[in-house]
């Protein structure tokens, strides 16, 4: 039957399968991370589409990395002197060159790492940005797709570029829950996604702990003192770190 349930079942199993199967390619973004912030880095956190979400996830939040800096297809409108309407287009994301404009809008240094998220691996400014951070020598880490991306073939892909390579376990196409007639609804990569930024987060904070440092994370902007504690923070990165919509 087709509904809820469904879905719920198609969820848990999902989860079950990144927190047993990802847990080392985790711990290895963890580590990578880490070893960044720690050298006076940024995560500089890219994605398109609905993978913007999971980048959202890692900047500006409460409980989140203070250090993290989300990129943008918006940015050329927020920070250079594109008009909106220029980026309505959904399909932007497949625009050669459309990467490195975002790139040289922001203040990227050499000690930074970057997370990358695309289900599919595939559209031309996610794959341009890997190349562009992987080609300059910084760790790039994807979280993608490895059932819709292997069906790609022929050209480069954003596994291929990565340092790390963490799987959402999302199917071909993302959508789970099958309808008569051949479609599906109900993707995937979303619930997973945020869930792998999240475990992220607690393994480079737990690297923190274990070195007697205490982790850069926000304070609910809701609770007293919180924008205090963040401001201070935050006056340490400058504009490395754009809250912009976060």
């Amino acid at each position: 039957m087709i509904g809820q349930t469904a879905y719920a079942e198609v969820a848990r199993a999902a989860v079950d399968r990144l927190l047993t199967r990802e847990h080392e390619a985790i711990a290895h973004a963890g580590e990578t991370v880490f070893r960044s912030l720690r050298a006076g880095g940024v995560l500089q956190a890219f994605g398109t589409g609905h993978s913007r979400s999971v980048a959202l996830e890692l900047v500006g939040r409460a409980g989140g990395l203070v250090p993290a800096n989300q990129l943008g297809i918006r940015d050329v409108v927020y920070y250079g002197d594109v008009a909106p309407v220029a980026i309505l287009d959904p399909k932007i994301e497949r625009e050669p060159g459309l990467a490195e404009r975002i790139w040289e809008l922001a203040d990227i240094r050499p000690e930074d790492v970057f997370v990358i998220i695309s289900n599919s691996g595939g559209n031309a400014s996610v794959v341009e940005m890997a190349r562009l951070a992987a080609g300059r020598g910084h760790a790039v880490i994807a979280i993608t797709s490895r059932a819709h991306t292997s069906r790609i073939t022929g050209r480069e892909r954003l596994a291929d570029l990565a340092h790390v390579v963490i799987d959402n376990g999302a199917p071909y196409g993302d959508a789970t829950v099958e309808l008569p007639g051949g479609d599906a609804v109900c993707p995937v990569s979303n619930l997973t996604g945020v869930l792998i930024a999240q475990l992220l987060v607690a393994e480079v904070a737990g690297r923190y702990v274990a070195a007697s440092v205490s982790p850069p994370v926000f304070r609910s902007a809701n609770t007293p003192g919180g924008d205090v504690h963040n401001d201070l923070l935050l006056a340490g990165y400058g504009r490395r770190v754009r809250l912009g919509d976060a």
